[in-house]
């Protein structure tokens, strides 16, 4: 795979995959339409021609070893780091690349699409972080487990929220955007983030990207026609798995 399409730099891409995760234990094992959910997410992703690699990173050794048994390439990481995003940072501390994606390791219904739009951002060198987007269905609009986000006329985030963002106080029925929570960035930011503390914002919405634009890190976000749904909970699985087994 080569990331020469879109002239971009060398590009690894991490699926961060914690086997102990609160709402939904031990989710990315668990088997969706016949296969570990964690699967789906490598097949998408090793499918995405703008990616020169792609490593699983666990905190497992059960993970470790459903990989080994499948050759996926995976790395062992610390069970202290706190957020995927540590873990795709402790990655670039051992495996070099000039962008590293973060991929969400319960993001069975990824598309190497949804990466491929990550990463168009990265064509203007002043670009150091980028996420995704996508049209709000109406249910989600005021649903809080949807995060929303607004945005600048270049793509620049102006806030993310949990809230419904923006308010339609003169019922112009404005477009309001779904936010896809996969992330790139380039090296030297990611170096940053370990190094700044949470923020206020970010602890008061609950959401990690806040900090970065808190600390003036600007995120560029693009559009995509492709939802996905994060597995959190067994409900989400059951949707998710309907979806498959209709394809």
């Amino acid at each position: 795979m080569t990331g020469t399409s879109l002239n971009i730099p060398h590009t690894l891409g991490v699926i961060p995959a914690r086997l102990a995760s609160t709402r939904l234990s031990r989710k990315v094992l668990r088997p969706i339409a016949g296969r570990p959910m964690l699967a789906w997410v490598y097949e998408a992703a090793t499918a995405c021609p703008q990616l020169d690699r792609v490593v699983i990173a666990t905190d497992s050794e059960e993970v470790a070893s459903l990989c080994r048994q499948n050759n996926w390439p995976v790395q062992l990481t610390s069970p202290d780091l706190p957020s995927g995003t540590d873990r795709v940072h402790a990655v670039s501390q051992l495996i070099h690349a000039d962008i590293y994606v973060n991929i969400q390791g319960d993001e069975p219904l990824l598309k190497p699409e949804h990466l491929t739009a990550l990463l168009r951002p990265f064509a203007q060198r002043h670009v150091e972080v980028s996420t995704l987007k996508v049209l709000c269905t109406p249910e989600n609009i005021t649903n809080p487990n949807a995060v929303k986000v607004v945005t600048a006329a270049d793509g620049r985030a102006l806030y993310f929220s949990r809230s419904t963002i923006p308010y339609d106080r003169d019922s112009k029925s404005p477009q309001c955007w779904k936010h896809i929570g996969l992330y790139a960035y380039r090296k030297s930011t990611l170096d940053r983030l370990p190094t700044l503390p949470p923020s206020t914002l970010e602890q008061t919405e609950r959401l990690e990207q806040l900090r970065f634009l808190e600390n003036n890190i600007d995120i560029y976000v693009e559009p995509t026609t492709f939802d996905t749904i994060g597995v959190d909970t067994e409900e989400d699985l059951r949707r998710v798995e309907a979806l498959l087994h209709s394809k």
